[in-house]
């Protein structure tokens, strides 16, 4: 898995390409692509093997993320609710 991300990271060392940009250069896209489902492939198939829920860590960590990341802290008291 690690090789699949640094081939996904290669797209980006020392490039400050936008979002945009990244879109409209098909190749680049098609390219970045290929290396997300690689990186999926293997990230399922780790999950598998340890018979870990990935659902199930996602939903956990994300609580767990919000109770250690408060919207109130991050903003500063600024985060407006509505």
């Amino acid at each position: 898995m690690s090789i699949e991300l640094a081939e996904l990271s290669e797209h980006f060392l020392f490039k400050d390409l936008t979002l945009k940009e990244i879109q409209n250069d098909e190749r680049l896209s098609e390219s970045i692509q290929e290396e997300l489902a690689d990186v999926l492939i293997y990230l399922i198939s780790f999950a598998n093997s340890l018979d870990i829920d990935l659902s199930s860590a996602f939903i956990k960590k994300m609580k767990k993320n919000r109770r250690k990341y408060a919207l109130e802290e991050f903003y500063d008291g600024h985060y407006d609710k509505k």
